[in-house]
């Protein structure tokens, strides 16, 4: 793997290594900000001690990350504009990756130290934010196009719906449990708190099923941790490296030859749905072109084969790019359809193409999914044809959004390190400075199982939701259900982290990029 790096300049391979160091960086710290949710309820519930507790975690979240798969890792990364995922190139990708994470970092960073259950899933999102706001402001270019506003939307109505989801899913369990799980002696002390259990029956711990309930859901917690947050580390050191070392990673270099006739049937199949319904590509050409400020340098598809390689070469020398650089243009959707089948005819692996054609391959199949993902959301398209274009932009993207497996190994073990050390300044916060009482069995476990599931289907079906939000808010809606209260200052505190990381992060990332662009 170290050959891929071996033609890059001196500063650009220590700037790639250093924001490596970042993106693991930023997994640690979420790492021990995040887990801290984790641990917070099954710690205080006595269920177990904080060392075994804190351990379990970062076990789990290892094994979250190896096995979470990458929907919620690419969901993130496309929050970017389709443009700027195409022109990343070693001086501004490295501009662009450092400013977002700096920001993420700085922002986690300050409130774990005042103890806020901030989201590390919101400040990327704002960082990404930022970063694509100033890119349009520095490029002259339109600020509707400057994100991917129907993923923003997507992915806002799932940080915005899942804490409410689980305030109300975590009350409804404990009212449940306490309606049918009451009745006797035996089933009431899952009422109890660990401080009344200890005073009715002498035991510091949990009745065995209690916490054994506790322990299994504090470890899927962990484990969906692992699945939806580990992914965004890695989206981002594979965008990293796409525009650092694109001769090795912008396609999967071990894709089988299976797995390119699927992305060459994917293709031919969008050029016959092309041809069958072609008012829909007018609809959504016209959209288009009403958003642009104007046509020119945007039509475009794509620049000459040749043209990526030697724009990445000008960048990497810190030359001004081409003002001919790539743009996805629908009118030329049909085209770009026929130029990728002949670059994927009879192919039966990646390496036989030479780099400036992988790279051209790349961009051809991201401005054509790009084109796949607006026509499946225009309202007339109807639902078996959602579907149908849903799986077509899965298959089309299949050898491009990939990632190694010393990647995935290296963030798994960045955030399961990182739950190691740090996370007592969060726990205190939710277990002991949400509800006017302490927590009682049922509360935690209300909560942990709420967050738990909500988290893992949220990563298999690709919605970056935080992990902070869904426990805290489970965590409140539980002590709200059970009658027992919760502290206004502390709820005020953590609604005031949630509503500034957005803003902060924007500004940081903007901030921090604007800086880097007057560098180069």
């Amino acid at each position: 793997m170290l050959h891929l790096f071996t033609a890059l300049e001196c500063h650009t391979g220590l700037m790639l290594a250093l924001t490596l160091i970042f993106v693991l960086a930023y997994e640690a710290i979420n790492g021990f900000h995040d887990t801290a949710n984790a641990v917070a309820t099954v710690i205080y519930t006595r269920a177990l001690r904080s060392q075994l507790a804190v351990a379990m975690s970062g076990i789990f979240n290892f094994l979250g990350v190896l096995m979470g798969g990458l929907s919620v890792a690419y969901a993130i990364v496309h929050l970017l504009p389709t443009d700027l995922l195409l022109n990343v190139s070693s001086a501004y990708g490295l501009a662009m990756m450092f400013s977002m994470l700096l920001a993420a970092i700085f922002w986690n960073l300050g409130t774990w130290y005042f103890g806020l259950p901030a989201s590390s899933s919101h400040t990327l999102i704002g960082a990404i934010i930022g970063i694509g706001l100033t890119n349009a402001l520095v490029s002259n270019s339109s600020l509707v196009q400057a994100l991917n506003i129907p993923k923003l939307i997507e992915i806002f109505l799932s940080l915005i719906l899942s804490p409410i989801v689980g305030l109300l899913l975590a009350g409804a369990m404990v009212l449940v449990l306490r309606r049918y799980w009451s009745s006797t002696k035996k089933c009431y002390r899952i009422h109890l708190t660990p401080a009344e259990r200890e005073k009715k029956d002498g035991k510091r711990k949990p009745q065995f099923w209690t916490r054994v309930a506790l322990i299994f859901s504090a470890a899927g917690v962990s484990f969906a941790h692992g699945a939806d947050d580990g992914q965004k580390g890695i989206g981002l050191i594979m965008l990293l490296l796409i525009g650092v070392a694109p001769a090795g990673f912008v396609v999967n270099m071990n894709a089988s030859g299976y797995d390119i006739s699927r992305t060459r049937d994917a293709v031919n199949h969008f050029q016959q749905y092309y041809m069958q319904h072609p008012g829909a590509f007018s609809h959504v050409l016209s959209q288009d072109e009403r958003l642009l400020p104007s046509s020119e340098g945007h039509a475009v598809f794509l620049s000459p084969i040749s043209a990526p390689i030697e724009n990445s070469q000008k960048r990497i020398q810190g030359d001004e790019p081409s003002p001919h650089e790539p743009h996805c243009h629908l009118s030329q959707t049909l085209s770009a359809i026929n130029r990728v089948l002949l670059l994927l005819d009879n192919l039966n692996s990646y390496k036989t193409l030479n780099a400036d054609q992988r790279l051209h391959v790349r961009r051809l199949l991201i401005c054509i999914a790009d084109t796949v993902y607006k026509v499946a959301k225009l309202p007339e398209t109807d639902s078996s044809d959602k579907c149908f274009l849903k799986n077509l932009r899965r298959d089309l993207l299949y050898t491009v959004e990939y990632a190694p497996t010393w990647i995935i190994i290296a963030v798994a073990l960045a955030i399961s390190l990182g739950t190691m050390v740090g996370w007592r300044r969060v726990a205190t916060t939710i277990g002991e400075k949400i509800g006017k009482k302490d927590m009682t069995y049922a509360q935690g476990l209300s909560a942990q199982i709420t967050a738990a599931v909500s988290i893992g289907v949220a990563s298999y079906t690709g919605m970056p939701v935080s992990t902070t939000h869904v426990l805290s808010s489970a965590v409140t809606g539980a002590m709200l259900a059970d009658g027992g209260g919760v502290q206004g200052k502390t709820v005020k505190n953590i609604l005031l982290g949630w509503v500034l990381t957005l803003p902060v992060a924007i500004f940081l990332a903007g901030s921090f990029y604007w800086l880097a662009l007057k560098l180069i």
